[in-house]
């Protein structure tokens, strides 16, 4: 974008140039990976190809990794597919643990079993610090472990960027034997994540949040793990996902991952620098300016290492959002998908952040940011906040 610092990887990221280039590649050719002339067979061969190098940097087997249109079919799929089966299997088991910071693809998945299918939701709430911790998942779960189909914690959260203990919290939920799933579409790309080390049944991620194209992403399922499909038709994933599979999408996807994950550590340094500097100068420029959620300085492990979320008090996040957005600063005061609700956010609810401690402002960072991105945020920022404060000033 022309004349603007774009901070905002979280809600999407710039297609990284050897990902479009295989997408591009891939559309000029014809070919139903179901076919079995020799156009589909050169279709599924990519498909194919490109789950396996998915597989590998996710820490996965190819046979595990279920391709889907995106991180929010991947969640509902785990969600409401496993909630379905686990029912069917055991009439009891109608109770879903899930985190109270989630995404809304898990968050309103629970929220719609609950109104329409009988399911009972038990929230579990972070500390003020955004950490979901493994003792509040096993009070959560102990009251009536019997009755218990799914626990759902993500793996980075949307807003915060805070990264949650989800190896902990999986060895917790095996000891009584439920399965555990994961968002992590912010965190893979971002932060070290393995798949069969974690010990998840169930893992959500997708291609858009780390240069991959829009569109495609995949459940990490467990052989073993049971699931109930959400939509029917030719049973091309699994049985659990049907529909004509993506090939241009899938290869995009693989190379996309496999350059994030491939430069993680490098990446995750350089980010953390930058993050860093933006964090340290938004609170040198205002005493009103504090960072939510964890942050040390130069720690990439638990909060992503691009993740600034600021919070400024006597402000509107979403008057910030604009006159940023005016000077040329792209970000976003919480997840994209809940844009334009005039609330404050279910995440810092969550973490004991009312309204009335200020609007908050997420800026996030990726592969194409620089310093001066930063630059650009840090000489915009006091006007920003000065003309937020006086628009909320007016308008109480």
């Amino acid at each position: 974008m022309t004349g603007t610092a774009y901070l905002d990887h979280s809600a999407t990221a710039p297609l990284r140039p050897a990902a479009r280039a295989a997408v591009v590649e891939e559309l000029s050719r014809v070919g139903n990976p179901s076919s079995l002339h020799g156009a589909g067979r050169a279709a599924r061969q990519v498909v194919e190809e490109s789950r396996e190098a998915l597989a590998a940097t996710l820490g996965a087997h190819p046979s595990e990794v279920v391709l889907t249109s995106g991180g929010t079919e991947a969640d509902n799929l785990a969600v409401e597919g496993t909630f379905r089966a686990r029912r069917a299997q055991d009439a009891r088991r109608t109770r879903l643990v899930v985190s109270a910071i989630e995404h809304h693809a898990v968050l309103e998945t629970a929220e719609h079993l609950a109104e329409r299918e009988g399911a009972e939701v038990t929230w579990v709430l972070p500390g003020s610090d955004g950490v979901v911790s493994p003792d509040a998942v096993r009070s959560a779960i102990s009251g009536d472990p019997g009755s218990v189909s799914l626990v759902s914690v993500m793996w980075a959260n949307n807003e915060t960027g805070v990264v949650q203990p989800v190896r902990e919290i999986v060895e917790v939920a095996r000891q009584f034997e439920v399965p555990v799933h994961s968002d992590a579409v912010q965190a893979f790309g971002h932060v070290p994540v393995d798949f069969a080390a974690s010990g998840l049944d169930l893992m959500a991620v997708t291609a858009h949040k780390l240069g991959g194209p829009v569109g495609v992403g995949a459940l990490v399922a467990r052989r073993d793990a049971s699931l109930q499909p959400l939509s029917h038709g030719g049973g091309q994933e699994r049985d659990v996902r049907s529909g004509t599979l993506n090939a241009a999408g899938a290869r995009g996807f693989a190379v996309a991952a496999g350059r994030a994950v491939g430069e993680l550590a490098e990446e995750a340094q350089r980010l953390s620098t930058l993050r860093d500097r933006l964090i340290r100068g938004a609170l040198d420029i205002d005493p009103g300016i504090a960072v939510t959620g964890v942050w040390e300085a130069g720690d990439g492990i638990r909060r992503l290492p691009g993740n600034a979320h600021l919070l400024v008090a006597d402000c509107d996040g979403e008057a910030l959002l604009y006159l940023l957005d005016a000077a040329g600063i792209a970000c976003s005061t919480g997840s994209a998908c809940r844009a334009g609700v005039s609330r404050h956010s279910h995440v810092l609810t969550a973490m004991g952040i009312g309204q009335q401690d200020g609007g908050a402002v997420r800026l996030s960072l990726g592969w194409d940011s620089t310093a001066a991105d930063v630059d650009a945020v840090l000489a915009a920022l006091p006007a920003a906040v000065a003309g937020a404060r006086a628009a909320l000033a007016v308008s109480r």
